[in-house]
């Protein structure tokens, strides 16, 4: 008994990167797609919502830490200045939560709705980036914890209000949240710099030519945004930085060893600089003797019986 087998068409991702999809086919797959991740959120935000109470202790361990705050009961008070900040602050950390959760169901419906319209190169490259952002985030946002952790009592002491100050729950879940996603952000530049290497616009000997100016930058930016005016937060955060441009710069010296970049003929010189000239005339020969044209002899006269289009 023979069984007919049914050819399979190409797949919707075939069919988005070869340009057969209509418009309404598109926001159609984009509809889709924006509702499946909505889906993953909502139950990352129910996992969030469970998770609430650990995260929170999680947050308010720097506070409860310093020494005072903690009652011989093993209780550590925060002020709340409205009755519903605690149940709006759980909603926060919930949605917070419910992002990281269900971060790969939506980073894969993001990617699978661009790939499409990127090369076959251009998607292994970013699968790359992807890969390191998530680790370099969670690197920085590490870093941003224990800065808070150890800066947090420079703050209180050096303050009007002295150490025994009782913190407002909210404004401290905000302070803390915004340094540790300024400080996963940050950690994410050595992916710039190798996205500009990747594509051509910078070498990596041009961008190691600029190491003195990005170290400046660097200390400048994390003298901004790090919460004490003591040099450890700030070091520890520009080391880290440093460090990270000086791997990247390694990294795009490779792949410009790889893609043979560096052996042009003029790829020693600046851009303002005059290539070198050869000033060695060469004798220029007499070309061959050209015979005269013969006249073109007179056309055939036309039969009466046609015209002169046929």
């Amino acid at each position: 008994m023979a069984f007919a087998l049914r050819k399979r068409g190409p797949s919707q991702f075939e069919r988005a990167a070869d340009g057969s999809m209509t418009l309404i086919e598109h926001v159609r797959d984009l509809r889709t797609r924006l509702f499946r991740a909505s889906l993953a959120i909502v139950v990352g935000f129910a996992v969030g919502m469970w998770l609430a109470d650990a995260v929170f202790e999680l947050l308010k361990a720097p506070y409860c830490d310093l020494p005072g705050m903690t009652k011989p009961d093993g209780s550590c008070q925060m002020t709340q200045l409205g009755p519903a900040d605690g149940f709006l602050l759980r909603l926060k950390i919930a949605l917070w939560v419910g992002l990281v959760v269900a971060a790969p169901v939506w980073l894969y419906q993001l990617w699978a709705f661009i790939a499409p319209g990127l090369h076959r190169h251009e998607r292994r490259y970013a699968y790359a980036f992807t890969g390191l952002a998530a680790p370099l985030f969670a690197g920085g946002a590490f870093l941003a914890y224990f800065v808070v952790h150890k800066g947090l009592q420079f703050l209180l002491e050096s303050g009007v209000t002295g150490l025994d100050t009782q913190l407002e729950v909210t404004r401290y879940i905000s302070f803390v949240t915004s340094m540790i996603l300024m400080f996963g952000v940050a950690f994410e530049f050595p992916l710039v710099i190798l996205m500009l290497n990747f594509v051509g616009i910078a070498s990596a000997r041009r961008l190691l030519s600029w190491w003195r100016v990005v170290i400046f930058l660097f200390f400048a930016f994390s003298a901004i945004v790090t919460p004490t005016p003591d040099p450890f937060g700030m070091t520890a955060l520009a080391i880290c930085l440093s460090l990270l441009y000086f791997a990247a710069v390694g990294v795009a010296f490779i792949n410009d060893k790889r893609r043979g970049r560096g052996k042009e003929v003029y790829a020693g010189l600046d851009d303002d600089e005059v290539s070198p000239l050869t000033h060695e005339p060469e004798p220029v020969e007499a070309g061959a003797r050209v015979d005269t044209v013969a006249p073109v002899a007179p056309p055939k006269p036309i039969d009466s019986r046609y015209d002169d289009m046929t």
